[in-house]
């Protein structure tokens, strides 16, 4: 299952993180325990028990929920979660450390460490722009940032969600044609840090980043676009995030 800002379990949930940046913990908490009774599949369940956990006082029932996220996350199984396999052993761990379970934090913290080496994500992946390029072009680092003025990117960023990469193509400066292609990596790769763990557990947008070149090997020509008032919203979003960017 793709990660979908617009479904209606991660609006409950991204309403919840809202609560929680004004310090209204109460509400926090009961939006994301709708959140998981609205919630149709393990995807779904897996989002909402994250959150569920993170709102427990007593740490046993925190551990609970957290172990439940896990298994939810271990039936889906899909490169949408398994990014969150290290958070979600790291949180256990402590859990247990708080416990004083030793050998348990032990082997959840082995766990976590095991998991967080390169990402497994066998793509297909897409760039999203409004650049004319051709197949075979090479995309390389040094370019302007399309969020941040005056900011030279020192990666170039993909995604493996063919959606994603149609929003940054409709995010993109200039006056060009929204343009998504389909990408090949040069080198390694690693988890975009700007939105890994930052509010979803894991990587669910499966987006990445490189230092080596991408190579275009194709385009996609047809993809669900956003309406203009839904791409404004994301507009304003940006223009209002003052957060630094992990470069």
């Amino acid at each position: 299952m793709e990660f979908n800002p617009n479904n209606a379990v991660v609006r409950l949930c991204m309403q919840g993180m809202q609560m929680e940046d004004n310090n209204r913990h109460a509400e926090a908490k009961q939006l994301f325990m709708q959140a998981w009774n609205a919630a149709q599949n393990d995807f779904e369940k897996f989002i909402a028990a994250y959150y569920i956990a993170r709102h427990q006082d007593n740490i046993a029932d925190r551990l609970t929920w957290y172990e439940k996220a896990l298994q939810l996350a271990q039936a889906v199984d899909t490169d949408a979660v398994k990014g969150a396999y290290p958070l979600l052993y790291t949180n256990i761990a402590r859990c247990y450390a708080e416990l004083g379970d030793t050998a348990n934090a032990e082997k959840n913290r082995a766990l976590a460490t095991s998991l967080s080496s390169h990402p497994g994500d066998k793509g297909p992946f897409y760039h999203g722009t409004r650049a004319d390029l051709l197949i075979g072009d090479l995309l390389t680092p040094g370019r302007m940032s399309n969020y941040k003025e005056e900011f030279l990117m020192n990666h170039i960023y993909f995604t493996a969600l063919v959606n994603g990469a149609g929003l940054a193509a409709a995010l993109a400066k200039g006056n060009g044609r929204e343009r998504v292609y389909i990408v090949e990596p040069m080198g390694n790769f690693e988890n975009d840090p700007n939105v890994t763990d930052k509010k979803f557990p894991g990587n669910p947008t499966r987006s990445y980043r490189t230092t080596e070149p991408l190579k275009i090997v194709g385009e996609v020509t047809d993809w669900p676009r956003l309406p203009p008032e839904e791409i404004q919203k994301w507009r304003e979003r940006l223009a209002d995030n003052d957060g630094e960017i992990i470069n």
